[in-house]
């Protein structure tokens, strides 16, 4: 029954959590591995339903709105060279070796072309839970970070859209690029002068906690408006976010919108990851999990810090940037699902991918806070 998990979910992912902190890292990675132990993998307490699942898809998006509410605005806006070079360079360098290793191993063309997208999208939804907790999400590194994770999902979802034309999928790569385009104008522009006018109107409804549902609603609409469009809704619920937090409202709505999400939505995100590993019929995929894993977390790590170095930023300063762009989480895992239904991903290969995202996941906070703890006091956080 739905309220028995729910239960045992959020049971386990606080107790987890203040584990993890008592042993100095994110609450999020004991999480994670504590969604492993209550899953089907390990106990069995918990399987993924599509209810479960649903409120999953709630907390990720609750999540980085939170991101894009307590974004600064200014610093985002000084960032932007910065999330450029971080955001390119993160996606070269495994798209280079990602294709090359798929060459190695037989792969089609198209396949191994395909495969180095895969290991070039980033999902900064972990990231964004570590560098909160950190105190790091409105330093120049957490706005780069936001910046270079919104310029990877365009680009990697465009060349995915490229690869598809050509590779016998049904895709327009020109309606593709105009609805992308027309996203990020329309939602720029509603965001700047629709959003503000929407909410001092509900808070004037002689009803309770206008101010809250209208922010729920801005953040629901702008992540449908991004999905339609081919953009993550992640990124459209980031945008509503930022649009928000340039008002008045900002503070209110980060404290109601905190408490509605890390209740209930956002453990149930971070631990469903865990409970959707599976190890059955992988040990004889050992070799390639762990060499497609380090390829992964290599890849993205490098071109990350590269494209940070780049922009002016310290050794240390760059090694964290790179660490937080090396979780694919679910923005992997959908273009994962759209190669397995055209052909290009064997239902072996999908299998191996599903825990090779589920370990760039786990190390990104063990990343992060190694080189974040290391250079803490190097870094430049606005509180």
């Amino acid at each position: 029954m739905l309220y028995v998990q729910l239960a045992i979910i959020l049971i386990a992912s606080k107790l987890a959590g203040d584990v993890s902190t008592k042993f100095g890292q994110p609450s999020v990675l004991g999480k994670l591995l504590v969604g492993i132990l209550i899953g089907p993998a390990v106990l069995g307490l918990v399987t993924e339903t599509d209810t479960l699942h649903q409120i999953s898809e709630v907390g990720v998006i609750l999540l980085m709105f939170i991101a894009g509410l307590e974004t600064d605005v200014k610093e985002f806006k000084r960032s932007w060279k910065a999330s450029t070079y971080v955001g390119i360079l993160g996606i070269l360098l495994p798209l280079c070796i990602g294709y090359l290793y798929g060459m190695m191993i037989h792969l089609s063309n198209f396949e191994a072309i395909f495969l180095g997208l895969l290991l070039s999208a980033t999902s900064v939804s972990i990231s964004v839970a570590t560098l909160k907790e950190m105190g790091q999400l409105n330093s120049k590194e957490g706005a780069t970070i936001l910046g270079a994770a919104v310029i990877d999902d365009v680009l990697v979802i465009v060349a995915l859209a490229f690869v598809m034309s050509f590779s016998g999928g049904d895709v327009n790569l020109s309606l593709m690029l105009l609805k992308k385009f027309a996203f990020f104008i329309i939602a720029i522009l509603v965001g700047w002068k629709v959003v503000p006018w929407i909410l001092v109107r509900f808070t004037k409804l002689n009803v309770s906690e206008t101010l809250i549902s209208a922010a729920l609603i801005i953040c629901f609409v702008f992540a449908i408006f991004a999905e339609k469009t081919g953009v993550a809704a992640i990124i459209g619920a980031y945008i509503a976010g930022v649009s928000i937090s340039v008002t008045d409202f900002k503070h209110a709505v980060v404290q109601k919108v905190e408490t509605i999400s890390y209740s209930i939505f956002v453990p149930v995100f971070f631990t469903l990851i865990g409970v959707s590993v599976q190890f059955a019929g992988i040990t004889t995929s050992i070799p390639m999990i762990i060499l497609l894993s380090l390829i992964a977390i290599a890849t993205k790590l490098i071109g990350g810090a590269l494209g940070a170095k780049l922009a002016g930023f310290n050794r240390k300063s760059s090694l964290g940037i790179g660490s937080a762009m090396v979780s694919r989480g679910e923005v992997a895992l959908i273009i994962a699902s759209t190669g397995l239904a055209n052909h290009l991903l064997t239902d072996k290969m999908f299998s191996i991918i599903v825990i090779v995202v589920l370990i760039t996941t786990i190390v990104t906070p063990l990343l992060m806070k190694m080189f974040f703890t290391e250079k803490s006091t190097d870094l430049e956080i606005s509180a």
